[in-house]
């Protein structure tokens, strides 16, 4: 059972992501679609490695309706090897140069965790969403950069790196650790100057298939902190290996645990189908509204 102060935490939510001009309200749900710039992620079809596969990709998610482009240039894949952060703004800017100059109406979201990543980027493209999986904890100075230029920031929960995740899956109890985690981590935010943040609660990093399954079920629990929240389960583990399938097979089983997301009151899907993801919310909608 859940202690009582997160039952009795008020609902403030900011039901508004604002990036310089570009307004996203959250209340209806919303789609952030996966461009990976990177050669090891561990789905294939979100890789790009050309500014040509990037722009088909952009096109063809703006077209199925997404709502922010989520780009990442650093695998965060269990054993997923380090990159350097000069790799990691080189393939950055190659994303964002065509993003921005072809899509400029929609929102970006920078999947880093280097604070001179942020500064360098917000320098040349301008407000970004800043989605950390390390909750500030890789670099001390990355919450600082993210207040001082006011971004929204993605609060997700991990432990360790990519190497060492899948060996701390030990909780006495996941729901707990992950709520305790997240509201601490909203606390300091907001001690810290970042006025917008989004929780996420980390499906798949440091988490059993088991694991993973417990936090679900408790999704609107953690909508209970009062932050918007953010699920991304697209293709990952947990979805595939129940099933002894593959992630490029993985979109049926994908999209049954989105639906079950959004009944509980998501407010962000971060996908790899764009198409797929806003017919379920559609078709969501009229569940709720029936």
């Amino acid at each position: 059972m859940l202690p009582l102060h997160f039952a009795l935490r008020p609902l403030i939510m900011n039901m508004t992501i604002t990036c310089g001009t570009r307004r996203l309200s959250l209340h209806k749900p919303r789609i952030m679609g996966i461009i990976n710039v990177t050669p090891d992620s561990f789905f294939a079809g979100s890789r790009c490695a050309t500014q040509t596969e990037i722009l088909e990709r952009a096109s063809l998610m703006a077209a199925h309706g997404v709502d922010i482009f989520d780009v990442g240039a650093y695998s965060t894949r269990p054993g997923a090897f380090d990159v350097s952060e000069t790799e990691e703004l080189q393939r950055l800017t190659a994303a964002l140069d065509v993003l921005t100059q072809h899509f400029p109406q929609i929102m970006l979201s920078v999947d880093t965790f280097r604070a001179n990543v942020v500064e360098r980027l917000y320098d040349r493209y301008g407000p970004f969403i800043v989605n950390d999986v390390t909750g500030g904890e890789a670099d001390p100075q990355l919450l600082a950069v993210t207040a001082r230029l006011q971004l929204p920031y993605v609060i997700m929960h991990s432990r360790g790196n990519p190497q060492t995740m899948q060996q701390l899956t030990d909780y006495d109890d996941v729901v707990h650790e992950v709520i305790t985690y997240l509201q601490r981590k909203m606390e300091l935010c907001t001690l810290m100057g970042i006025r917008r943040v989004i929780l996420d609660p980390g499906f798949g990093f440091a988490k059993t298939v088991k694991q993973n399954y417990r936090l679900f079920h408790h999704i609107d629990t953690m909508i209970g902190l009062g932050a918007p929240l953010l699920i991304g389960i697209s293709r990952k583990t947990m979805v595939w290996k129940p099933l002894d399938i593959t992630p490029e097979k993985a979109l049926m089983a994908t999209t049954a645990l989105h639906l079950q997301a959004l009944l509980q009151g998501a407010h962000i899907l971060r996908v790899h189908d764009v198409e797929a993801a806003k017919q379920m919310i559609t078709l969501c909608g009229l569940l709720k509204t029936s």
